[in-house]
């Protein structure tokens, strides 16, 4: 069952997100980013209050994805990524993106927060940080 409401376009672009963002992550790192981006649609807090699909999620402005300034991202989505995207869509969760609202890559350690959010892990390039579950319910 779909934790976000979604339509064949919306697949095809979480797909694109989660190459974009994290393709040199491998599937477990593209499916941790799809995560945040899952949790932001269904989180409806903090900085992504009112975002109700996957087009407002990925386009927020501020606050959205690096990877649409980039030709990349505007590239077919492949079979692979769709059904990972399919995956992130049916509430499938990988720690530590499992409740993560951010993430980012960053040259040394992760910081212990970010955004007031706390560090939840990292894997491989990207760090991921959580709110609280009384800042942001719905992400647990």
């Amino acid at each position: 069952m779909a934790v976000i409401k979604t339509n064949s376009d919306d697949v095809k672009m979480l797909a694109r997100l989660i190459r974009a963002e994290a393709e040199g992550d491998g599937e477990l790192g593209m499916l941790m980013v799809g995560n945040v981006g899952v949790n932001r649609i269904r989180g409806n807090c903090i900085d992504f209050r009112n975002i109700r699909s996957v087009s407002d999620m990925v386009f927020q402005s501020p606050g959205g994805f690096e990877a649409t300034q980039k030709g990349y991202f505007y590239q077919r989505a492949r079979d692979s990524e769709i059904r990972l995207a399919e995956r992130l869509i049916r509430g499938e969760r990988q720690h530590p993106a499992t409740n993560a609202l951010w993430f980012f890559r960053p040259a040394g350690d992760c910081p212990a927060q970010w955004y007031n959010q706390g560090n939840t892990g990292r894997f491989k390039a990207h760090c991921f940080f959580a709110p609280t579950a009384e800042d942001c319910p719905n992400v647990y």
